[in-house]
């Protein structure tokens, strides 16, 4: 093949070595953790398996955006494993690169990811729910109640997808089943795991844990700009998170690999920071301080025109 025939460098770039070993780690752990699981103390089993599945769905995040490899094939494999057993893959990448339409971010009805409501979804609900609701703009209810809201209600809007015929809902469960059964099948027949443990001392927290990134991620704005947060100085919760939680910088540059994103940041960290209005928190640390027991923002979107409480400013 001559010199100008030769596929240009994005099409037969190498494969991201730090993700591919970052995926051998989660996948070995959680098969040795599990396989290991009856000779374990809870006290290390359940924070350590909650650890993986939060970090598993970090992978999941950085293979949906393109990673490892150039090959998507052997990527959405890497991706498929359902160790949290509840989300399929395709379900949560299709939505989440919904949610990467910048100008609609936090729009309750346009970015799948928002936690706020409409005046009319609000008044909609049976206002048994509203307290619950209201709960979760606090750091603490949305770290204790937060999974027992989202799971089955994405599971009910899941069933009534599929009851619907959609063609996105039936592809992602289709994708997710043999995983499942897979997932299942290793810690109930090989491991004999005790499934409710698995659940709610493992997946439960996990869940928790993506639930403390996303916390404080995003606030409604008139500025798009202005709506996406940046956590510094968290090299633990960093790594859990890929640094996500530097996340301005992440949408602002989605494919960049997750191991690249501390030193880009850092170039460009004062333009980010102007750019979004200075919406930064100094570890997760000054999060739980500042919003606990206290509202980030209220469960309105202030588009509707309705007053937004204890809206979030630096």
């Amino acid at each position: 093949m001559s010199r100008g025939k030769t596929q240009p460098a994005a099409a037969v770039r190498a494969p991201e070595w730090p993700t591919v070993i970052l995926a051998a780690t989660i996948y070995g752990g959680w098969l040795s953790l599990t396989w290991f699981q009856a000779d374990l103390p809870w006290w290390i089993l359940c924070p350590c398996g909650a650890w993986l599945v939060a970090w598993q769905g970090s992978l999941q995040h950085e293979i949906l955006h393109g990673h490892p490899t150039r090959w998507r094939r052997f990527n959405r494999l890497l991706a498929l494993p359902a160790l949290s057993l509840w989300l399929p893959y395709e379900s949560y990448r299709v939505s989440h690169l919904m949610h990467h339409r910048d100008e609609r971010l936090t729009d309750p009805l346009d970015d799948p990811e928002s936690y706020y409501w409409t005046k009319g979804l609000w008044g909609s609900l049976n206002p048994v729910w509203h307290p619950l609701l209201k709960l979760q703009t606090t750091l603490a209810g949305r770290l204790l109640v937060g999974p027992a809201w989202v799971v089955p209600r994405y599971l009910l809007k899941q069933v009534h997808a599929l009851r619907q015929g959609s063609p996105v809902a039936r592809r992602a469960w289709r994708s997710h089943l043999l995983p499942l059964a897979i997932m299942l099948s290793w810690l109930a027949l090989v491991c004999k795991m005790n499934l409710a443990l698995y659940l709610f001392g493992i997946v439960y927290p996990g869940v928790s844990l993506a639930l403390l990134r996303s916390f404080a991620e995003h606030r409604a704005a008139s500025d798009v700009f202005e709506r996406t947060a940046i956590v510094e100085n968290a090299p633990v919760l960093g790594l859990l998170y890929l640094y996500n939680n530097l996340h301005a910088a992440h949408h602002e540059r989605p494919t960049l690999p997750w191991y690249r994103i501390p030193a880009w940041y850092r170039e460009n960290r004062e333009r980010l920071i102007a750019g979004n209005g200075g919406l930064v928190y100094s570890g997760y640390l000054e999060v739980a301080r500042r919003f606990l027991l206290r509202p980030y923002d209220g469960p309105l979107h202030p588009s509707d025109g309705v007053p937004v409480l204890g809206t979030a400013t630096p």
